[in-house]
């Protein structure tokens, strides 16, 4: 969720029923040294209205990560969540994210350092891949590192069914998810991987037991879909989809809080993103989509609003 899950997306997905969020990931060196300012306030923001918040910690040493995870619980984060599920290239190559589910000693040293130097009250929770790729190894080195985090103390972990190779292609196997919520037990297990819809999300709880789900892509430009979790969940009939008037108020107090976030000036081309990805909930998607992906001047932001969200 790099670029997307900040302060104001996060605040907008609590509003529509997201019972928990944790911000896009950090990087422990980032972490350590950035101070106060516009780059402090966009990434380690924590709102009085955004509790619980976890801090999506990302790094390859321990040493680092221990002095980053104390800051990111000064700055409010009440959980700290470390990734080892990250399936990018430039962050497997340097040692990080998912290339941990390679190295369970390693994972483990930096779970146990964790554990150990964080207060009691924070939660330190892990997110994982179901491993590099389909071998054997890397199913094994998956249910070590598993083993070891229950054995060291984690409260919960992610579990996403695909492989770090596999990336977002492919199926997301919550036959593996299932098989992980299984061997934890008592200890929460979330799942992970192509939740889209409503429907998605109560099909995983059936299908794997899982304890709760986190919906990543299927959630941007759509936060309506954490209200249509909790309707059906509570055995409630699907709302209906946003109107476009209700799509508009959202989108607009979208850009006020990216707005507090990011500075008039730079907050229409971080817009113009989610812009792109709300259109894809109006019946004109890919007019509103172009419109969206033209903008480049807040007056512009508002006459698209204007021309396409006036119904």
């Amino acid at each position: 969720m790099s670029g997307y899950s900040d302060w104001p997306t996060r605040n907008i997905a609590r509003r529509m029923g997201a019972g928990y969020s944790i911000c896009e990931v950090l990087l422990d060196q980032f972490v350590v040294h950035v101070t106060k300012g516009r780059k402090a306030a966009r990434w380690i923001r924590v709102g009085d209205d955004d509790h619980p918040a976890g801090a999506q910690l990302m790094g390859s040493l321990a040493e680092p990560l221990v002095p980053a995870a104390l800051k990111l619980v000064e700055a409010g984060f009440d959980v700290i969540d470390v990734n080892f599920g990250c399936p990018v290239r430039k962050v497997v190559g340097k040692c990080r994210g998912g290339w941990m589910l390679g190295q369970p000693d390693k994972a483990l040293e930096i779970i146990a350092r964790l554990r150990d130097a964080l207060p009691a009250r924070v939660p330190l929770t892990l997110k994982m891949r179901r491993g590099l790729d389909d071998s054997p190894q890397s199913r094994e080195h998956f249910f070590t590192i598993l083993d070891g985090a229950l054995a060291l103390g984690v409260a919960a972990v992610t579990v996403h069914g695909r492989t770090v190779r596999q990336r977002y292609e492919g199926r997301s196997s919550w036959e593996f998810v299932r098989e992980a919520k299984a061997r934890a037990g008592a200890t929460p297990i979330f799942g992970s991987g192509d939740l889209f819809t409503a429907s998605d999300c109560l099909a995983m709880f059936a299908e794997t037991g899982v304890d709760g789900i986190t919906v990543a892509r299927g959630a941007i430009g759509n936060p309506w879909i954490f209200r249509e979790i909790r309707a059906l969940a509570a055995g409630q009939p699907l709302p209906p989809p946003p109107s476009l008037q209700e799509q508009r108020a959202v989108i607009e107090e979208h850009y006020r809080l990216a707005e507090i976030t990011y500075g008039p000036k730079r907050t229409v081309f971080v817009m113009r993103n989610f812009g792109i990805k709300y259109s894809r909930m109006h019946p004109q998607a890919v007019s509103v989509r172009d419109a969206f992906a033209a903008i480049r001047h807040p007056r512009q932001w508002k006459e698209t609003l204007d021309r396409w969200y006036a119904g």
